[in-house]
């Protein structure tokens, strides 16, 4: 055998082997958001198979550094709105800002609004929800990915992965339209604000001259009620862009995340950790266990389920 066979031999094999190792990732990837996805398309109108093409794409299975550190499964940039937290990393430009997220499931939903709200997509939700391929090119044209190859390669990973069977999927269940219609009567209650979910909670983000008080006479709540789902006394001020949950939190992070720990960064404290994933804060001392004034050090690890 000649050593340019030898070579060929070698270098198909590893190309099989990346593949392979590829396929398992997207496997994984699909079986974990796939129920997410579905429910997106129940609630909004988005292809089940066009969220999952688009989180595979964006955030190379979940695996990216955007996914990893911040929630963000779809490359969406600060833009519009948003006045929550961002990071910096290198797109379009060596700047650019793209949104973190508290959790993936926040991720989703804000990528279905995103389309849903945004005039530049209105006409994909004119098309069939089962014609992957249109909405593909729709979203090539409206200009959500500057890539040429975009709408064909999200054509080719539905494809690859038989996506579009999810798209068929149907969540009728009692659980499904509890929710739904809970979502339906909180947004009615924020008054136009925009409503967001985190660790299946509602919140919203404080504006300037919010007050707990005047939030709280908005939903009708009291409150002290207001103040204690957000783990704060009397004596606490609300800032403008605060977390402002709308109800209690839970005990535990969001079970859809992969990793059991916070790692603590400059500036972090422990309540500001609970406000990100939406935790009691009584709940978060348990767990670790301590105090709600221990002082932490930058890269203490912090167990959030």
């Amino acid at each position: 055998m000649t050593i340019r066979k030898c070579l060929l031999l070698i270098v198909g094999a590893l190309v099989s082997v990346c593949m392979q190792a590829q396929s398992t990732l997207y496997e994984r990837y699909i079986n974990r958001y796939s129920a997410m996805a579905v429910d997106q398309m129940q609630r909004y109108g988005v292809p089940a198979s066009i969220t999952l093409a688009q989180g595979l794409l964006e955030s190379a299975a979940g695996t990216s550094r955007l996914a990893k550190e911040g929630n963000n499964h779809f490359g969406i940039k600060v833009g519009g709105s948003w006045n929550g937290p961002y990071m910096v990393m290198a797109d379009d430009r060596p700047d650019d800002k793209f949104r973190v997220y508290h959790s993936a499931n926040e991720s989703f939903e804000d990528h279905s609004k995103f389309l849903r709200n945004n005039r530049r997509y209105a006409s994909l939700f004119d098309l069939n929800i089962s014609d992957y391929s249109a909405w593909a090119h729709g979203l090539k044209r409206a200009g959500y990915a500057t890539s040429p190859t975009y709408a064909q390669a999200l054509i080719n990973v539905i494809e690859k992965y038989r996506l579009d069977s999810y798209d068929m999927s149907r969540r009728e269940s009692r659980e499904w339209r509890h929710e739904h219609k809970e979502e339906q009567k909180m947004q009615g209650r924020v008054k136009g604000r925009e409503i967001r979910r985190c660790n299946s909670q509602y919140y919203i983000i404080a504006r300037a001259g919010d007050t707990y008080a005047s939030i709280g006479k908005m939903l009708k709540v009291k409150e002290s009620k207001l103040r204690a789902y957000n783990d704060v006394d009397r004596s606490y001020s609300l800032k403008q862009g605060d977390v402002v949950y709308l109800g209690k939190k839970r005990k535990k992070a969001d079970p859809t995340m992969k990793r059991r720990y916070h790692v603590m960064e400059a500036g972090e404290s422990l309540y500001s950790i609970a406000q990100r994933y939406g935790i009691r804060l009584s709940s978060l001392c348990k767990m670790n266990p301590i105090g709600r004034n221990y002082h932490f050090r930058v890269g203490d690890e912090i167990k959030i389920k």
